[in-house]
This record gives C-alpha cells, sequence and structure tokens, in this order.
C-alpha cells in the first residue's frame, strides 16, 4: 500500500459561470484573471488539480484559509465544514456526544427537536449538494469528447478515467449521505444541463438505486483496493460504501440486503488490509501511518488551516481540568462530552482493561444536569493532534489529525451484524473471529473474547459503540437497530427532558431545509415536518 502521506489540498478554481444572454457555455470572460471551464484546462494537469477540489470539499470550508472566501453561505464559515456538520449531524443527535455551546439552535440535535430552518442541517445539506454540484461538472468537463477536443495527451487521459471514477464515488457518497439523512431529495447528474432549472425530487428507493449501480459501474476503474494515494478513494471505498447502503437498505427501501452487506464486507476483509495494532494510533496526528484505514480525509496543520474538521473535533473535546498541551493544541474549547449511557457500555472505563475506553474523569461529573456546563459529562480523549511517539503535531492551532471515515473494524462489525440477521454466504465462527480480533486488539490478549452464545445483535450494537465511538456512525446504527427515535432506549436529554424521553419518528429523518423549500416547488417535505 502506497501510505506515502499526499495531503489532498485544493483552492485554485471557481467553477463554470454563464450568464443568460450567452448560448455557449465555455465563453472566455473578459476578465482574464476569472477562471472558467474554458481557459482551467487549458494546462493538462488542471484535471488532478479539479479532483484535488473534490476532495477538499470534505476538509476546508473555502478558498482562501479558516474564513474569507467560503464555499456555502448562510452559517459562519467555522461550522460550514462537511466533516464537522456530518460529525455533528450523526454523533449530537445521538447518546455519545453533548456539546455545552449555545451557539444557534445547535442543541436542538441532541434534544431532538430540530425544525427546517435549523442552520446546521441546513449546513449539512448545503454541503452534500455542494458536493454533488462540482462533480457534476467535473464529469461534464472531463468525457472523452471533451478530452478530444481538447488534445489530451493519451497517459492523461488514462489517468483522467480514473480519476472520473474517483468522482463519481465522491458523489456517490454525498448522494448516500443525503439518502440517509434526507431520504427524498433534489436530484441532479453531469446529464443535466447548465443554468438555472428546478431538481425534480427523487425518491428514497430510486436514490438507493442509483448510488448502488454507480457503485459497481466503477468498481472495476478504480485502482485495487489499498493502491491509490493515501487520502484518495480506491476499490476498497467503494466496497466499504457499498456494505453501508446493503447494510442499511431495510431502513431505506424496506428490503434487506444483508446477503450483498456480506459480500462487500467480506471483499474488504479480505483485501490487503490489516488491523493497527494499537487501537489508539488510529487517531493521533501521524495516523496516516495507522493500517487499517481505508479512506481518510487528511488534514494537515500546515496546509488545510479550517475551524472545522478535526479543528474543531480535538479543540472541542478538550477543557476542565484537560491540559491542552497534551493534546497538541493551544487550547480547550470546551465544548464536547458523552453521556452517561455510552459510559454504561463499559465495564471498566479506566482504560487499563478495555484501551479503547478513552475518557477524561477528573473535574467532571457523570450526570449531566445542566448541558451547557462543560465538567458534567465525562470527556472523551480519543482524538488527538501528538503522534505515537508523544512528539506534538507541526501547528497547536491546526491539527495534522486525519478523519478516517472508513476503515476495517468497521467492515469487521458489518460482516458480523448481516450474518446475525440472517444473511447468506457468511458464517458465525468468521464472525466470531472477526469480533475477537478487535476485543483482542483492545484487551491485548485472549481475555475479552466472547463466545459464540455471546455474539447477539444487541452486542454488536454495543461494540460498534465501543470500537467507533465519536466516528460518524452512531445515529444511523442507532436508527437501524430501531434505536433512535420511538424507543424504550433513551440517554440524558433526549427530547430536551433531563433523564431522556421517546421521541417522534419523523427525527429519523431530518427535514428538507426551509430554504431549498421556498426556493424549489418541485420539494415535497418529509412527513411530520
Amino acid at each position: 500500500m502506497n501510505k506515502l502521506k499526499n495531503k489532498i489540498i485544493a483552492g485554485i478554481f471557481v467553477l463554470l459561470t454563464a450568464t443568460s444572454c450567452f448560448n455557449d457555455l465555455d465563453v472566455v470572460p473578459l476578465d482574464q484573471n476569472v477562471v472558467t471551464s474554458a481557459s482551467v484546462y487549458d494546462d493538462p494537469g488542471a484535471y488532478k488539480q479539479v479532483l484535488a477540489k473534490l476532495y477538499a470539499v470534505l476538509a476546508l470550508s473555502g478558498q482562501s484559509g479558516p474564513d474569507g472566501q467560503p464555499d456555502i453561505s448562510g452559517i459562519d464559515e467555522g461550522f460550514s465544514n462537511y466533516i464537522r456538520q456530518y460529525w455533528k449531524a450523526q454523533q449530537l443527535t445521538t447518546d455519545e456526544t453533548i456539546i455545552a455551546w449555545k451557539d444557534g439552535t445547535i442543541h436542538d440535535l441532541h434534544n431532538q427537536v430540530w425544525t427546517p430552518s435549523n442552520e446546521f442541517i441546513t449546513a449539512m445539506y448545503n454541503r452534500i449538494f455542494y458536493m454533488v454540484s462540482l462533480s457534476n461538472e467535473f464529469l461534464r468537463e472531463s468525457t472523452t469528447e471533451k478530452l478530444n477536443e481538447r488534445s489530451v495527451p493519451d497517459d492523461i487521459k488514462a489517468d483522467v478515467q480514473v480519476y472520473r471514477a474517483e468522482a463519481r464515488l465522491l458523489r456517490a457518497m454525498a448522494y448516500y449521505h443525503a439518502l440517509d439523512m434526507f431520504g427524498n431529495v433534489p436530484f441532479v447528474t453531469e446529464a443535466d444541463g447548465v443554468g438555472a432549472f428546478l431538481p425534480q425530487q427523487i425518491e428514497r428507493a430510486d436514490l438507493f438505486s442509483f448510488v448502488e449501480s454507480e457503485l459497481l459501474a466503477i468498481e472495476s476503474e478504480l485502482l485495487d483496493a489499498g493502491q491509490n494515494v493515501y487520502g484518495r478513494v480506491d476499490k476498497g471505498a467503494a466496497w466499504m460504501l457499498l456494505s453501508k447502503l446493503y447494510l442499511n437498505a431495510e431502513v431505506y427501501i424496506g428490503a434487506d440486503k444483508y446477503d450483498e452487506a456480506i459480500v462487500y464486507s467480506s471483499k474488504v476483509a479480505n483485501a490487503a488490509y490489516a488491523l493497527e495494532t494499537e487501537y489508539s494510533n488510529l487517531f493521533t496526528a501521524d495516523n496516516g501511518n495507522a493500517s487499517g484505514i481505508i479512506f481518510a480525509v487528511p488534514f494537515d496543520g500546515d496546509r488545510t488551516r479550517t475551524w472545522g474538521g478535526m479543528t474543531f473535533l480535538i479543540h472541542a473535546s478538550v477543557g476542565g481540568t484537560m491540559d491542552p498541551k497534551g493534546f497538541g493544541i493551544d487550547g480547550g474549547w470546551w465544548g464536547l462530552r458523552t453521556t452517561e449511557a455510552f459510559v454504561d457500555k463499559w465495564a471498566d472505563i479506566s482504560g487499563n482493561t478495555d484501551a479503547r475506553a478513552m475518557m477524561h474523569t477528573d473535574g467532571q461529573t457523570l450526570e449531566i444536569d445542566d448541558p451547557f456546563e462543560f465538567t458534567q459529562g465525562y470527556a472523551i480523549t480519543k482524538y488527538t493532534n501528538m503522534n505515537s511517539n508523544g512528539s506534538a503535531g507541526q501547528r497547536e492551532d491546526f491539527p495534522d489529525t486525519d478523519f478516517v471515515m472508513f476503515r476495517l473494524a468497521d467492515a469487521y462489525l458489518m460482516y458480523a451484524e448481516a450474518v446475525l440477521r440472517g444473511g447468506s454466504g457468511g458464517d458465525v465462527t468468521t464472525a466470531l473471529g472477526y469480533v475477537n480480533a478487535l476485543r483482542n486488539r483492545a484487551y491485548g490478549d485472549n481475555s475479552g473474547n466472547i463466545a459464540a452464545g455471546d455474539l447477539t445483535l444487541d452486542f454488536v450494537l454495543d461494540e460498534r459503540s465501543r470500537e467507533l465511538y465519536w466516528e460518524g456512525h452512531r445515529r444511523t446504527d442507532l436508527i437501524r437497530f430501531g434505536k433512535f427515535s420511538e424507543s424504550d432506549y433513551v440517554w440524558p436529554w433526549k427530547g430536551g427532558v433531563r433523564d431522556g424521553v421517546s421521541t417522534n419518528s419523523k427525527f429519523d429523518l431530518f427535514p428538507i431545509p426551509s430554504s431549498d423549500m421556498g426556493a424549489n416547488t418541485n420539494l415535497k417535505q418529509n412527513t411530520g415536518y
């Protein structure tokens, strides 16, 4: 595997703009400093640079650093980063995470009382469709016809075919997030012309089929698993996304696809990946060197300066009696903690038994009577800007730690769950082996291993929480297990109540933002909003 830490950095262009008085979209602007599709591709190397921008959508918030030229509007740029909003949507809505801040409607997420005007949900929605829009434009401008018109050399043509597959995967991932979070959404591809029109709304089941077909179509065009540059997608990432799509199919389309989930999680498990020996190394400033990572969003203190992503996740996790220097940062933001419902998942929270238990309890109470008080609720120490050898990252304000989107342990757990849910093509013995491999790493020996009779769906859900907490999976997991909204399973401040209450099932989907509902008469709001 090529594990060189080649950071995906971008910011060279503003893509195609056109006015209604021209029929030809490839017009050259009067201002020669303006970059359009007519000029950006004069350099054949621009195809790779534009691809870099697609990856940069996940990590960066704009064109000039932490603020100044945001990619989307309607929210403070520091809040607007894709990973920051994705993480909040998947974590703050669950039992694993609560935040002490009072910014806007941020607490509506954990309380599960959000509305279509929630600015954080709107920012997530806008980020998704910003990725879709840029991916569509890249695909329009990199067709065989366009390459021939521009007399692109054959060697670059071959590279561009791989770039196109990567762009389609990134778009498929964005649309996967859309169908998972919002259900029925506007739908546009590169086949739609550029210009002002109101996109039609696609049904969730049809979007499922589109994402599935895209991932299957590009599988052969992507580089082999583990063979792309670190921070870019390959077949392994496509298999992981397919595994997630199929594992959640009953939620998305009302039909199970556990057989397929076993097929693709097995492909990941049998590829050239290996578990990282030390669990903590997956979340350090040099985690780009850790094994078992299938796709990560790279962050670099010198080159990806953003208040979102890992800058947010590490700084906001530190406060109280915690020493910021011990996390390689210049100060804590006193924000993120966990709830006692998560703490209850552990027999020993010290980390001495299970190394995955990474919590700070000094000066913190277990109970949360005041959600706005950082010292109420245990803090999580999982993410750090310290390297695995104990040295600090390059800078204290912006970390080097990458956000791990897909990793091998998740594939192991998806396989086990699909087998337990009745999927064919797998077996309990293999599933048990995968789960015990994770527990053996966590415990340092086989003392944490379980027997076949202990491997139940409830155990897998709890084990996913212990292994994958704060990695952006929890909301989707709880919905799949029927424990997110209308359920006896509650946690502190669920529903806005101290001890937690069951909430309306409408919250299994986020609403289409009011801003888009007002702009597009083709859209129908999700039920209950």
